[in-house]
């Protein structure tokens, strides 16, 4: 599973058409750092959950100093004071509030829901364009200050990343097709909530992007990804334009991408955005919790495609809100807003 925040068609293209050769070496370099990571990700499987009674967090923050060694030298550890250095202090606090998101509203503790320690790694390499999960830890570079800032920036990045880790110890959905671009919008889902909580937005309030901040200055674009408006996060002639449908009638047929997991994501996010909105309120209360339910449920298969999650979205809104309530009728007309419920 390569678990990145930044879909490999933005980095293709600076790789292959960035007027600055500099540019260019960049992303190349970063395109073939996360294929190596993909390569020992693979190798991966969910380990038992070890049990655990208490809900604290057990967070240790690492420096690879430029390298591309994991995890690199030990800088906090939990409880430690805050060293100085914003990447350290950033990622250890984004932690520590994505940990508290899950215990407080959904009674998860940490990853795999026992308590399993959050590593993180900064300064990952010579201004790696990226952040990824790679089904032990967290991974930040430190961008180039051209097109990327600093991806310990934006709290959503380390939530996506770690609700990767999520579905990996629950659903563990095959990161190709439509799993795939699912197990991209859970994290993209996860991710929007975490944030909307911490800075107390309702549905009607929040930005519902993915990665604001992350676009350096100069760059066209708010975002990596919009919830709400699929397709419209970015626009600039080095990263190109974004490319997701947010609809089914423009789904994406390609086999890069695996299938194009960043970009067909668009359609499930937009499923969300609208039940979320109809129904109001706190997203993360009853729209959050029909799709956190479904992900640990239990009830999917790891090759799930579209049309069979949103029935059991479905099916989880009338057992917990009932058949014929607001809620489920919300996430009934949510997947017919994208085109996969008819």
């Amino acid at each position: 599973m390569r678990c990145t925040i930044v879909p490999p068609h933005m980095l293709e293209r600076l790789a292959g058409d960035a007027a600055d050769p500099a540019l260019r070496d960049r992303a190349r370099h970063t395109l073939a750092l996360t294929s190596a990571q993909f390569t020992e990700r693979r190798t991966l499987a969910p380990a038992p959950p070890a049990p655990a009674e208490d809900f604290v967090p057990r967070r240790t923050i690492h420096d690879a100093e430029h390298r591309e060694e994991l995890p690199g030298r030990t800088v906090r550890a939990e409880g430690g004071p805050a060293t100085g250095d914003a990447d350290v202090d950033r990622s250890y606090d984004w932690l520590g509030i994505t940990f508290d998101f899950f215990e407080t509203v959904y009674r998860r503790n940490s990853i795999d829901g026992a308590g399993l320690e959050m590593i993180s790694t900064v300064h990952y390499g010579d201004r790696y364009q990226n952040a990824f999960w790679n089904g032990r830890q967290m991974v930040y570079g430190d961008g180039d200050g051209v097109i990327f800032t600093a991806f310990t920036g934006p709290l959503d990045v380390t939530g996506h990343e770690l609700v990767h880790g999520i579905t990996q110890y629950t659903a563990n959905l095959e990161y190709y097709g439509q799993s795939g671009a699912l197990n991209e919008s859970m994290s993209d889902v996860f991710g929007s909530l975490i944030k909307q909580r911490h800075l107390g937005h309702t549905a009607d309030r929040a930005d519902w992007l993915i990665g604001q901040g992350l676009l350096a200055e100069g760059v066209a674009g708010v975002a990596l990804r919009s919830l709400k408006e699929p397709g419209t996060a970015y626009d600039d002639p080095r990263i190109g334009k974004d490319p997701q449908p947010g609809h089914m009638d423009d789904y994406v047929e390609t086999y890069r991408d695996n299938g194009g997991v960043h970009i067909n994501s668009g359609i499930p996010n937009r499923a969300f955005h609208l039940a979320a909105t109809a129904i109001g309120g706190n997203a993360w209360e009853k729209a959050g919790r029909v799709w956190y339910d479904t992900l640990t449920g239990g009830a999917l298969s790891t090759t799930i495609e579209f049309a069979a999650f949103a029935a059991e979205t479905v099916r989880t809104a009338a057992r917990l809100y009932g058949d014929t309530a607001a809620e489920t009728e919300a996430v009934r007309n949510a997947w017919r807003g994208v085109g996969v419920i008819r």
